[in-house]
């Protein structure tokens, strides 16, 4: 039986052809796997599943990921933070050909995820960003996670409760085209066009219902938590109780995005 693999075109072009025909087949890939964004089992005979390659200086990972979680992309790393992550392996990172095994780097990725969230009895289209590792800021050496006062300096509000709407948060945006979600965009700094903080590899497909809400308030909810506080939530009303959660104990964000396109 095929794998329901994504293999994303550039993804494709470093692995090579040969090595994405035998992941296709289910050759080479897991049937299950721990997601390496929400880090919860997937399994690719039953869902659809993306490859996401890490490249170091001299090595490549090849991980999986709920696609719900992750598109297929490649993340840059550095060596030393592909080589330092060796841990909690156990099958779910495949090398391309020539490359040593190693495992899933701790290099964060920023996992979104759509949802309507209900807010004073009416449903607001919010985005959901929770990054796999610890976010630390540029040019720190310290081992702790600066995700979100990072997110506090730039406009976003610290919650400790969902009951009302959060403030607009002027000169960010989020893009949809086509009906499709594209990118979250933040102010450039040299005062220029706006600049993505967060782009999909391949374009998001929402809900009618999400693309719907989101049309009629013309702004979306951007909620952002630290790494382990959401997880991959496979339903709406368990997506809430986990926001709420990540609220009461203080591990939130959330601004009011301004919609850009339809």
């Amino acid at each position: 039986m095929p794998r329901m693999l994504d293999v994303s075109d550039d993804v494709r072009a470093e692995i090579g052809d040969e090595e994405a025909d035998r992941l296709l087949a289910g050759d080479n890939a897991p049937g299950s796997y721990d997601c390496t964004s929400c880090r919860t089992q997937g399994d690719s005979d039953q869902e659809r599943t993306s490859t996401v390659l890490f490249i170091g200086d001299e090595t490549a990972v090849l991980a999986f990921a709920h696609a719900t979680c992750l598109p297929s992309q490649i993340v840059q790393v550095t060596e030393e933070q592909l080589q330092g992550a060796v841990r909690s392996i156990s099958g779910n990172t495949h090398a391309p050909a020539g490359a040593p095994e190693k495992a899933v780097p701790e290099q964060a990725v920023l996992g979104v995820t759509s949802g309507l969230v209900l807010i004073s009895g009416e449903l607001h289209p919010a985005l959901v960003v929770e990054p796999t590792a610890p976010i630390v800021r540029p040019g720190s050496t310290d081992t702790g996670d600066d995700f979100l006062p990072l997110l506090i300096e730039q406009g976003f509000m610290p919650l400790s409760e969902i009951t009302t709407v959060p403030p607009v948060l002027h000169g960010w945006s989020v893009l949809l085209a086509a009906g499709q979600l594209h990118a979250v965009l933040q102010p450039s700094s040299n005062g220029g066009s706006p600049v993505a903080w967060w782009q999909a590899h391949q374009a998001l497909q929402v809900t009618d219902s999400w693309r719907a809400a989101a049309n009629k308030h013309q702004q979306v909810l951007m909620f952002a938590a630290p790494v382990g506080s959401i997880g991959r939530q496979p339903r709406e009303d368990l997506l809430r109780g986990a926001l709420d959660k990540a609220a009461a104990n203080s591990q939130l964000v959330g601004s009011a995005l301004p919609l850009a396109g339809t």
